[in-house]
């Protein structure tokens, strides 16, 4: 990629606004079209075109796979923990509604927590996967 400077320059300029898009499809999911797993397929893709732009060894500085592995664990265990929290809170296991005294403040900060902790996880996965089969790749 070295030969394609147009390439890079635009890939650099690209990436910053596709992490911006898939914040926006995080936070604005409960409204419109989106949520937690668009989220993390669209904020990977930037991560996979770093990849593919500059080579796996920037990614892996950028997102090492044991940090990804963690964060992966993490965006389940929010899943889980609004669930839990619930439960906590005398409701059933992902019954939103109990996590705040109004209903609808509850609804919204429950959906609003387990998006994030699905888009979390779907984007640590996915970059993963692409770590794994590129470093595949490039053994051979």
């Amino acid at each position: 990629m070295r030969r394609l400077p147009i390439l890079r320059v635009v890939s650099k300029l690209l990436i910053p606004y596709i992490l911006l898009f898939a914040l926006y499809v995080q936070f604005h999911g409960d409204y419109g079209p989106g949520g937690g797993f668009q989220a993390g397929v669209i904020f990977a893709a930037a991560f996979i075109l770093y990849g593919l732009v500059f080579g796996l060894d920037p990614v892996r500085r950028v997102a090492p796979p044991q940090v990804i592995e963690k964060i992966a664990a993490f965006g389940v265990l929010v899943y889980a923990g609004v669930g839990v929290a619930a439960m906590l809170k005398g409701g059933n296991f992902l019954d939103y509604s109990a996590l705040e005294h109004n209903k609808a403040h509850g609804q919204h900060l429950g959906i609003l927590l387990i998006e994030a902790g699905v888009g979390i996880t779907v984007a640590a996965v996915i970059i993963a996967i692409f770590l794994a089969f590129a470093a595949r790749r490039a053994e051979r």
